[in-house]
């Protein structure tokens, strides 16, 4: 197995999903079990905002109720930093909540003595056409990061002095080597994330892709534009066949000439898988031999794949 020009394999890292409201933490600890052998660098935790959803009554009319599927973020951290030596970095997303909600969020993870984060916008609602800030919340992440910093230097969003700051919170945010999909063009994309490093960003986490050029050439307009913090790529192995046209869609990628025509090739989820999985090591070696200082991989119904992709390459 090659390694990267300092001869040491990257640091491995993946994300995990708070359960399904009511399901339990089995499938979350399956996940962790299977995985940990890899030394994982660390866990992200994502959060998810409360959605709203229409249901019928008997007259025939509709209600609208509130509804949260994955709560539980923190107690989520608090369980994984019970159970494994792991170090956990939950995401803090401006979607849905309020500057107050982030405030005792921070608040919170350092009673857990938890001192990083990953800053995100996050996505839209979905029944909204566009992202909307919720009443009190933040529009853009760099305006999460102000708030951050803002608490870090000892000020409530009140404007009253924090008593006793803590060791402050340290950040990573996101980032598009395909372009976010609201962006108007790439160096739209490149200016905003140079924003991000200006407000302390140490590294970014790049959303999932399929073309390791476009991953190359993303870091080197990155380099050319000022944008010096680690740019760690992110893997996502397709499974199934209807991720064949999905994918693209829900995250607005493209899958490369040569991956889609041998995935037109494949009659079954169990061939897609196996696709999945050699195109997944071999973007690893690539991704190792151009020297990455990680390799991040989104685990949401691939964890048999990143399994098998890393007892290759790690």
């Amino acid at each position: 197995m090659s390694a990267n020009s300092k001869g040491l394999l990257p640091r491995f890292s993946f994300e995990v999903l708070p359960p399904l409201k009511g399901t339990g933490t089995e499938s979350l600890f399956r996940t962790i079990d299977t995985l940990k052998a890899f030394n994982p660098a660390h866990i992200n935790i994502t959060t998810h905002r409360s959605e709203y959803v229409y249901e019928e009554q008997e007259d025939g009319s509709f209600t609208r109720k509130r509804l949260r599927r994955r709560p539980g973020t923190i107690a989520v951290a608090s369980a994984i930093m019970s159970k494994y030596d792991i170090k956990v970095i939950p995401h803090v997303v401006c979607s849905g909540f309020t500057k107050e909600d982030t405030e005792y969020m921070l608040l919170d993870l350092q009673f857990l003595g938890i001192h990083e984060v990953l800053a995100l916008r996050g996505d839209k609602a979905k029944d909204e056409p566009r992202f909307q800030a919720v009443r009190g919340g933040h529009s853009h992440t760099t305006d999460l990061l102000r708030q951050i910093n803002s608490f870090n230097s000892g000020t409530f969003i009140d404007g009253t002095p924090i008593k006793h700051v803590g060791e402050p919170f340290t950040f990573g945010v996101a980032c598009y080597p395909e372009k976010h999909e609201e962006s108007p063009n790439p160096d739209s994309d490149l200016r905003y994330l140079k924003k991000k490093q200006e407000l302390g960003a140490q590294y970014a986490i790049c959303q999932m892709f399929f073309d390791n050029k476009k991953y190359f050439s993303f870091v080197d307009r990155a380099r050319k534009s000022g944008i010096t913090i680690p740019l760690i790529p992110a893997l996502k192995p397709m499974a199934k066949l209807s991720q064949i046209t999905q994918v693209p869609k829900t995250f607005h990628l493209d899958i490369p000439k040569e991956l889609a025509d041998e995935a037109a090739l494949c009659k079954s989820d169990e061939d897609v898988k196996r696709l999945g999985i050699e195109w997944g090591i071999n973007q690893c070696r690539e991704l190792i031999d151009y020297g990455v200082p990680g390799i991040h991989f989104y685990t949401m119904s691939a964890v048999d794949s990143i399994r098998q992709i890393a007892e290759r390459i790690w």
